[in-house]
């Protein structure tokens, strides 16, 4: 018999409207690289064929195949008869053909009668199941509001019930804590197990199954809903998390947020780690703005020692708030760092300490060095003026007079020039005044110019002279009107997209203690932004 235990199943879920469309959505997953498939046949008193359109599903499956028909009253679709659904997964099971790997029904519903217990019990055990493979019992638990109070005494039923050979839980998640009870159920090894948490802070859980074995995790097909919040494509599980490298030891990251869906770190970040054979995954981590939630999370991620997380970049509103939670942790703070008050990198060491630093104003500092071919030292003395008083600048304006640099603030409003260029020891002015700067290095860190509004500049009309240096921190587009308008007088142009990639790389390099691939680094930008 084949046992499908013991290497985690990609999954696709189908949602059956018809066998015709059934199978060839198999024959899609089979070929995007697929283990298994799930046939919902919700809608199956609406096919053509009827029931026994079931047993054409799984007699001419291009992959292995899980059949559900899931109740309304359980998250599904399918809104009939109890018995008559249960008579759909009896005809399947005693047709004589290949029969599906397993069956799921809900505890919910094998709790409800002793009828429908002994029928399904029946069909599974049946003498007639002279198959390749032997169909084994999933009972499953949803539940779309949120972590079930008896979620534990779910599970214990479920390993209770000796025909049950598959134990599956899902549960939308709150917060991403919720994933680590997950994996400490996929850990317990009672049987084998199906933990997922739904929704956006549940992704963790379905790119980590592996790594925690898993019996499956779920991924759709490409430009189809899913069965549940929170699905991954299989494309992405495959491509973006590397699905195929990951394993028991694989070493676990992400960028820490709020919010972090449109990210592009993960994808920067884990083609890294494919170019250079590292044994790592990088994932969106939204965490709620609350330092709180910070604590929390970040906290129970790291002492949770099965899960390997060993760093991430962290981004708004959380660069401050990683400060503290390292200071208050007894790890080191990088000193420019703790000047600027923010950090975007925590590192865990080999010996479980912290280290948090910010490679931002690093990446700021040398991708224009490299343009003007000096050291950082070479700064020392340069006139330089920077657009805008927020952070980005904060962490700018730090990092240039750290070194000697002789900086000018110019905002609209003046008082946060003035606040920011105080704490420095520089200058402060009003952005009115910015077209009469005369010096080595201008530095934009407004959002004038960003996508959509690309035609926008904060120098309109500005007299650049040749040989200047202008840097834009904006990566989108990579050559703003700032720069067009720069480049077109001679200047010396340094994109935030060559910025964005250089702070990635010092984080990459923290992590893995490897050189960057920064061809590779630069590759993923572009295509991220449709070049």
């Amino acid at each position: 018999m084949v046992r499908f235990w013991g290497m985690t199943k990609l999954t696709v879920p189908i949602m059956v409207y018809s066998v015709e469309q059934g199978l060839a959505d198999a024959a899609k997953a089979a070929e995007a690289g697929a283990d298994l498939v799930e046939f919902r046949i919700d809608h199956f008193g609406e096919w053509e064929a009827g029931a026994s359109g079931v047993g054409m599903l799984v007699e001419g499956s291009a992959l292995p195949c899980i059949v559900t028909c899931r109740p309304v009253w359980e998250g599904g679709e399918y809104d009939g008869d109890e018995m008559e659904r249960v008579s759909a997964l009896e005809h399947v099971l005693e047709s004589g053909g290949a029969g599906p790997a397993y069956i799921d029904f809900e505890l919910l519903g094998w709790e409800k009668s002793a009828n429908i217990r002994q029928k399904v019990k029946l069909a599974i055990e049946h003498e007639g199941q002279v198959r390749g493979v032997e169909t084994g019992l999933v009972l499953s638990s949803h539940d779309f509001r949120g972590r079930p109070g008896d979620l534990l005494r779910r599970v214990e039923k479920m390993v209770e019930v000796d025909a049950c050979r598959v134990i599956k839980v899902a549960w939308a998640a709150k917060s991403l804590r919720d994933n680590l009870e997950a994996f400490e159920i996929i850990e317990k090894r009672w049987k084998p197990t199906i933990a997922l948490c739904m929704g956006e802070y549940g992704l963790a859980s379905r790119v980590l199954a592996k790594k925690f074995g898993a019996l499956l995790t779920f991924a759709v097909l490409s430009n189809q809903e899913g069965t549940a919040p929170g699905q991954p494509t299989v494309e992405d599980l495959k491509g973006l998390y590397r699905w195929d490298r990951l394993g028991k030891k694989t070493k676990v990251y992400g960028v820490v947020g709020y919010p972090v869906g449109h990210s592009m770190s993960p994808q920067i970040h884990n083609a890294g780690f494919d170019a250079v054979d590292y044994d790592g995954v990088y994932l969106p981590m939204p965490v709620a703005p609350e330092y709180e939630a910070f604590k929390a999370t970040v906290g129970t991620w790291l002492d949770y020692q099965s899960l390997d997380f060993k760093g991430a970049s962290v981004t708004i509103p959380h660069k401050a708030n990683l400060l503290r939670f390292v200071e208050e942790e007894g790890g080191e703070v990088e000193e420019l760092s703790r000047t600027i008050g923010a950090a975007n990198t925590l590192v865990v060491r080999e010996d479980g300490s912290l280290y948090a630093c910010n490679t931002d104003y690093a990446a700021a500092l040398d991708c224009v060095c490299e343009k003007m071919a000096i050291k950082r030292e070479g700064l020392n003395g340069k006139r330089i003026a920077v657009l805008g008083a927020g952070g980005v600048a904060r962490a700018i304006v730090a990092g240039y007079t750290a070194y000697g640099a002789e900086v000018v603030v110019f905002n609209r409003t003046v008082q946060k020039a003035e606040a920011l260029a105080k704490e420095f020891g520089c200058e402060a002015k009003g952005m009115d005044e910015a077209s009469t700067f005369k010096g080595d290095l201008i530095i934009n860190c407004t959002p004038m110019g960003m996508h959509p509004n690309e035609g926008e500049t904060p120098l309109a009309g500005y007299a650049f002279e040749m040989g200047m240096v202008v840097f834009d921190t904006i990566y989108n587009p990579l050559e703003t009107q700032l720069l067009k308008d720069a480049k077109a007088a001679g200047c010396v142009t340094v994109s935030g997209g060559e910025m964005f990639v250089k702070q990635a790389a010092g984080q990459f390099e923290a992590w893995t203690g490897k050189d960057a691939p920064l061809d590779v680094f630069a590759k993923e930008l572009k295509k991220y932004l449709g070049l």
